[in-house]
C-alpha cells in the first residue's frame, strides 16, 4: 500500500473574534494572509503549512490543549519581538531536557496555548 501525497496542510480552529485574531497573527506572529474567507482567514506559516481561524467554528481549549507550535532557530529573537510588542508573557524561554527542545509559551487572543520551540537534537 502506497501513502498518499499531499501537497500542503491547514489547521483550522474556532475564534469569537476575526478582527483580533488578524492582528495578533499578522502584526504581532507575523504571518502573511492567505486567504479572507469572510468568516474564516488562513494564515500563511510556510509554503506548504497554513493556520485557519472561522468564526463558525466553536473555540475549544482546555489548559495547554490544543497547542499551536511555531519551530524555529531564533526562539530569543521571538520571544524579545513579542515582549517588545507589548505581549505579557509569564515565563522566559527555557530548556526542556525530557523533550530536547528550547521553548516558551504564550496565549493568543482565543486562548489557544501557542508554543515558540527549537529542537536541540537535529
Amino acid at each position: 500500500m502506497s501513502f498518499m501525497e499531499f501537497k500542503e496542510f491547514i489547521t483550522f480552529l474556532g475564534t469569537k473574534d476575526l478582527k483580533k485574531t488578524s492582528n495578533f497573527y499578522q502584526n504581532i506572529i507575523g504571518l502573511t494572509l492567505y486567504k479572507d474567507q469572510d468568516v474564516c482567514l488562513i494564515f500563511n506559516i510556510n509554503n506548504q503549512s497554513k493556520i485557519g481561524f472561522c468564526e463558525n467554528m466553536t473555540v475549544i481549549y482546555k489548559d495547554k490543549s490544543p497547542i499551536i507550535t511555531f519551530i524555529t532557530d531564533d526562539v530569543d529573537e521571538i520571544y524579545t519581538r513579542l515582549i517588545n510588542s507589548g505581549l505579557a508573557i509569564k515565563e522566559k524561554p527555557k530548556f526542556n531536557q525530557k523533550f530536547k527542545i528550547y521553548h516558551f509559551f504564550l496565549k493568543d487572543p482565543n486562548g489557544y496555548t501557542i508554543e515558540i520551540q527549537k529542537f536541540l537534537d537535529t
